[in-house]
């Protein structure tokens, strides 16, 4: 750990400098409290850095907590192990994604399941208890509940240290959650001039606590955070079923984890009560099991948090970017992801070398700066990845 300022600390032993100066400026903010921290995986983001943790007092930053709302990760450990599994996994890949829409402005044409429906109601009723409509911002949104999206998301099937079946994937709150977050950062950008607060980043515009643009916010974020994790569970109940028909025979749960790494929660750090919203990072307090993936192609990680004071309880949430979407689209070519990916079955097209692992920070270097943040408890390998252009 590397303290930078009294209300900066960093766990990046990569870092940019204009990723550093824009971490910098956040943790400038007078409502700041007790410091930021940094994640291992920070690069540069919105207003605020990628892999910033960031506990305020009295305000709240919405593009702070970014515009997926709740994007998070989901997985579970089947009963099942590799040499149970059939050799040819081309079929598993192309019936998840018959199952799960992919790629952005992809959704369902209907909801035909019980449990979409169920979770349907769910939200629905928490959407009236915040007096919320979310046909707002999304008049289809029923229909984005249960759909992937694009970018670095994904629906992978990997293997343990012991050979384990993990069914693991990444995703959040989709495009009503997008609109939504759009929103509220408007919201904050008009409410700060309107008040004359000078800002050295307008996307660091604030909302105050106690004002009723806040409250608005803090009803529709909760909303959006339950929409994402409800959306991971979904895809994940409809990826259980093609494996199942997929072996033959149903798999049982023998554990699942499901986190958020964008978002913002009420917690107590260092004597006061914060809202410490997490852009890309993982709640990581002692005992508390978490996920870390990879980049498409490398390995993730099943974690549990140490606990670590000073991180406010937080770890990474991934491997952080080092070359831009259209750096690596320039840099590297269909042949050198094919070369990365090995004898992974995914959807060879160059509509995912953007998503190369060389675009992404080295996921070991991640997890060794990250050593006194979580202990790894298991080390996955993907076999099947599956993802939207």
């Amino acid at each position: 750990m590397e303290q930078i300022t009294e209300r900066f600390l960093s766990w990046a032993s990569i870092l940019e400098d204009n990723t550093r100066a824009q971490a910098r400026a956040t943790s400038e903010m007078p409502f700041i409290h007790p410091h930021l921290a940094l994640m291992p995986d920070a690069h540069l983001g919105m207003g605020a850095t990628v892999g910033s943790v960031i506990p305020t007092l009295g305000a709240i930053i919405p593009a702070a907590v970014g515009v997926d709302i709740g994007c998070g990760m989901i997985a579970l450990r089947t009963d099942l192990s590799a040499e149970e599994l059939p050799r040819q996994r081309r079929a598993l890949r192309v019936a998840i994604e018959r199952a799960v829409p992919l790629s952005a402005g992809k959704y369902n044409r209907t909801v035909s399941r019980e449990h979409t429906r169920r979770r349907i109601r769910d939200l629905r009723e928490l959407a009236d208890s915040a007096g919320l409509d979310p046909a707002t911002y999304a008049g289809n949104w029923e229909l984005q509940l249960g759909t992937l999206g694009s970018g670095n998301h994904f629906i992978e099937v990997s293997l343990d240290e012991q050979d384990r079946v993990w069914l693991f994937l990444h995703s959040g709150s989709r495009g009503v959650g997008n609109k939504i977050a759009q929103h509220h950062i408007k919201v904050a950008q008009q409410w700060c001039a309107r008040h004359s607060v000078a800002l050295p980043d307008r996307d660091l515009a604030y909302l105050e606590e106690g004002t009723r643009e806040f409250d608005r916010y803090v009803a529709e974020l909760r909303w959006a955070q339950e929409f994402a994790y409800q959306n991971r569970a979904e895809m994940m109940d409809r990826t259980v079923a093609c494996f199942d028909e997929w072996v033959g025979r149903p798999s049982e749960v023998a554990q699942s984890v499901n986190c958020h790494h964008n978002y913002t929660v009420r917690e107590e750090h260092y004597g006061k009560d914060v809202w410490l919203s997490r852009k890309g990072a993982i709640s990581a307090r002692e005992g508390q099991w978490g996920l870390i993936p990879g980049s498409m192609g490398t390995r993730s990680y099943v974690v549990t948090g140490r606990g670590n004071r000073e991180s406010l309880c937080s770890a990474p949430h991934g491997a952080g970017r080092v070359h831009s979407r259209r750096s690596a689209r320039r840099t590297f070519s269909a042949a050198d992801l094919r070369a990365a990916m090995g004898d992974i079955e995914y959807r060879d097209t160059d509509a995912f070398l953007d998503e190369i692992p060389a675009a992404y920070k080295d996921i070991d270097r991640v997890m060794q700066d990250a050593e006194d943040l979580v202990r790894v408890e298991h080390e996955l390998r993907q076999i099947v990845n599956v993802k939207g252009d």
